[in-house]
Formats: C-alpha cells, structure tokens, sequence
C-alpha cells in the first residue's frame, strides 16, 4: 500500500484524526473547510476576539525580576523562568496543537549517488515536494520549549515545525493565545512578532489564565503566492476532498430523511 492509500484511508476518520471528522464532543461536530472559511456548528462555549490584559505592558527592570519572582513561586515543576543580569529572561511555554489538516514529512533520503548533482535542481525539488509523507498530529499533542524574552511568535512557530520535522510552511500556522474568564472562552491571534513568553511571565503559569494554540490559519488569510506550485497543487487535491465528503454526508442526510418520510406515509391507511 502506497503513502497516498494509506492517506486516502483517513479520509472522514475520528476525531483523533482531526480532519473533516466529527469531535469526541457532542458540541464540536462536523469541521468543513473551504477555500474562503470554516463552517462549523456553535459551540456552546464560544471563543472570542477578546485579548489578554497583560500583553501590552511594558515593565521596568525591577518589575521583571518582581514577576520572575512571582512566577517562579507559583510553579510546581522544575520549568523555572531564570533572569540575566541584562534584563532579558528564559524559561518554557507549552503549546498545544489543535490541528485539523495533515502535516507534511519530509520524503525519505534516496540511497543513489548524486553523481548529477547541480542538475535539475528545481524539478528535483518538485519531485520531493510531491513524494512527501502526510499524517495527522495526535489531537492535542503537547510541546513544551525552552526560549527566551526575545522570541519572537513566527520563531516559536518554526522551532515546533522543527521539532516534529514537519516541512509545511510555516505561513500556514498561527500562534494563539486562550484563556478562561466568567465561563467564557477566549482565542486572540498573535502577530509575527510577539513574544509569547513575556505574556507568558505577565499572565503567570496558570493555563487557565493563558495558554498557547498552534492552530492552520484560515484560507482567508494565507498568502497562497508564498507557497510553491506542487504545494498548491496539493492544498487543491485537499480541499475536493473535502468537497467530495461534504457533499456525500449531505446527500445520505437527505436520502435518511426522504425514506423516513416515506416509511411514515406508508402507515397511513388510503381512503377506500
């Protein structure tokens, strides 16, 4: 069985897959994706535009070394935040995956001589492009990194893309932030260039308070001219897909309903 068999097979599969599937909760069901947005039924607990307090304070040296000593009160593991006599800090922040499309593996190292090397480069790398592995992250996998005040959202992106040797782009991810208030959840979109663990220092270690999601940006927002044409061609091959499951599961919705009708006409007695 080839690699694209074994991904045709997953195609509608669980919610552990995590695409086009429906959600191990009876409030997350059926994702489809199109090339302009996501459709989705309400949840119960909606996520929201609604950003953290902390995220736009600028703090004093002695106000760092204060929270850093906060923080560091508040950990119940060995995952410290350590200051520098500079001003400048490091520490971990673990992220969550919540994926819902596959992720690309690189193509396995071919065992021949590079006798033609410098030859054909560019349709090499077409090939390679179109040879790539995709499977599907575990729902909710976790990554904790060790970084610094310094980095930047865009870094953390490619050092977990790095981490797990996917070799999509990495203008295909964003970086969220979510926290729990008053029952409500709420989903903000980090730019570029945020530090995630400066809000990290600011919020303090509670999860609920502040986590960090690693979800696919939406087709709305991607820059498709950044990707490649076997890329593209593949996000293509992708959205029929779901296209044709769509459809299919709308088409059994109705014929399960017009032979319900049916059964129900067939109970009533005809005058004679």
């Amino acid at each position: 069985m080839t690699d694209c068999e074994r991904l045709d097979m997953t195609w509608g599969s669980s919610a552990s897959s995590g695409y086009c599937s429906q959600s191990d909760s009876e409030h997350e069901l059926e994702q489809f994706y199109t090339a302009r947005t996501s459709l989705r039924k309400t949840r119960k607990r909606k996520e929201k535009d609604e950003p953290v307090d902390c995220r736009n304070q600028e703090l004093t040296l002695s106000e760092i070394q204060q929270k850093v000593k906060e923080y560091n009160a508040q950990v119940n593991s060995n995952l410290f935040m350590v200051l520098n006599r500079d001003g400048s800090y490091t520490g971990f922040i673990k992220v969550q995956f919540k994926l819902a499309r596959p992720v690309s593996l690189p193509p396995p190292r071919s065992t021949s001589s590079s006798s033609s090397s410098g030859r054909d480069d560019s349709c090499q790398e077409d090939k390679a492009l179109q040879q790539r592995t995709s499977f599907y992250l575990p729902r909710d996998t976790v990554k904790h990194l060790h970084i610094s005040s310094s980095t930047r959202s865009r870094e953390v992106i490619e050092a977990l893309l790095r981490k797990f040797t996917v070799v999509d782009n990495p203008a295909k991810f964003s970086l969220f932030e979510r926290s729990e208030r008053h029952n409500q959840v709420y989903l903000r979109k980090l730019a570029d260039d945020e530090r995630p663990l400066f809000l990290r220092l600011c919020a303090g270690p509670n999860e609920k308070v502040l986590s960090l999601v690693l979800k696919e940006n939406e087709t709305g927002e991607v820059n498709w001219d950044a990707f490649s044409s076997p890329e593209l061609q593949n996000f293509l091959r992708i959205l029929q897909r779901e296209e044709e499951d769509h459809v299919k599961q709308i088409v059994r919705r109705y014929a399960l309903a017009r032979d319900k009708m049916k059964e129900a006409l067939k109970n009533f007695s005809t005058p004679g």
